[in-house]
């Protein structure tokens, strides 16, 4: 495994080029709510010897776990410790969604949500910021992927392995795209559940595959209208331009992979109902604007909507 790691925090460059920390795994049913919770119950049980048998997953499976949970930013670790000891806890969204809003992430809206907390500053997952936000083809092969995100990772500090980069799109893909043969019952429970986003679809059973862009049946329009939100928190003002939000690096419209009016028709939906946001049309130029605090905002619609569906 290769590791090259910059830090980034802000906008210019939101991402921190880790690559293959995953162990090979993608994030499978069950395992980020088990994590939190394991987690919350004892700070350090991803260093503890008898972390296999807590968790109920091998070894390396340990690790994955550790690094997705992170990723995901459901929990935060100690960084002024040593990475074999450090403590880890629950981060604000992570008390958020798995303990007031979707326990046990059975809402497709809480796997979009977590989609999104991946992609968004600080992003732990180089490949996937790469894929979603700077990988322009609509439809590619592995190697296409690969191609791309060898030049990508030359902005990194340190030379990462090719077979790093390989294992992260093998992993990706894993986790995003629906398996066309029929599977197994054991199969079947080791599956991602972040194929039912439907954001990347094989074509025709080939080595080929396609984003799907516009509008996703299971995307709510509140988890839309809050990551638009999210996305002009640090940028000191209260109105922003639809096409910044569909088309500007790490914006809803490229992670969520959204049409223009698939953007438009969400967050007129949102606005209908809230005195404090507002779409308006001059002279063909969208503006999306709001009133108050973007973050606060966001929460505000993300609880509304899970008091609303239950």
């Amino acid at each position: 495994m290769a590791n090259s790691k910059s830090s980034h925090s802000t906008l210019e460059s939101p991402v921190n080029f880790t690559f293959a920390r995953h162990e090979t795994f993608h994030p499978r049913y069950g395992w980020l709510t088990k994590g939190f919770e394991k987690a919350r119950e004892n700070g350090e049980i991803f260093v503890q010897p008898d972390a296999p048998v807590e968790l109920g997953v091998g070894k390396n499976m340990v690790r994955s776990l550790r690094y997705w949970c992170r990723a995901f930013k459901l929990l935060e670790e100690d960084n002024t410790a040593s990475s074999r000891s450090r403590p880890a806890s629950a981060t604000l969204f992570g008390q958020q969604l798995l303990t007031q809003w979707d326990n046990f992430l059975e809402n497709p809206a809480s796997l979009w949500l977590l989609h999104w907390n991946l992609l968004k500053p600080t992003c732990d997952a180089a490949t996937w910021y790469y894929t979603f936000n700077l990988f322009r083809g609509v439809e590619f092969t592995d190697a296409d992927l690969l191609d791309g995100l060898q030049r990508y990772q030359t902005q990194s500090e340190k030379t990462v392995a090719k077979n790093s980069l390989k294992k992260d799109i093998s992993c990706l893909l894993r986790m995003y795209v629906e398996q066309t043969k029929k599977k197994t019952p054991l199969e079947d429970s080791i599956d991602s559940p972040f194929t039912e986003l439907g954001l990347i679809q094989q074509v025709g059973g080939s080595n080929r595959y396609r984003f799907r862009i516009g509008a996703k049946a299971n995307l709510p329009p509140e988890i839309i209208t809050a990551a638009c939100l999210e996305y002009v928190q640090d940028r000191d003002t209260n109105n922003i331009s639809l096409s910044h939000l569909l088309y500007d690096e790490n914006s809803p419209g490229l992670v969520f992979k959204l049409t223009e009016s698939a953007m438009y028709d969400a967050l007129e939906q949102v606005s209908d109902n809230s005195e404090a946001i507002t779409l308006s049309d001059s002279a063909g130029l969208i503006q999306f604007t709001f009133k108050g605090e973007p973050q606060e905002l966001a929460k505000g619609i993300l609880e509304e909507y899970y008091t609303t569906v239950g």
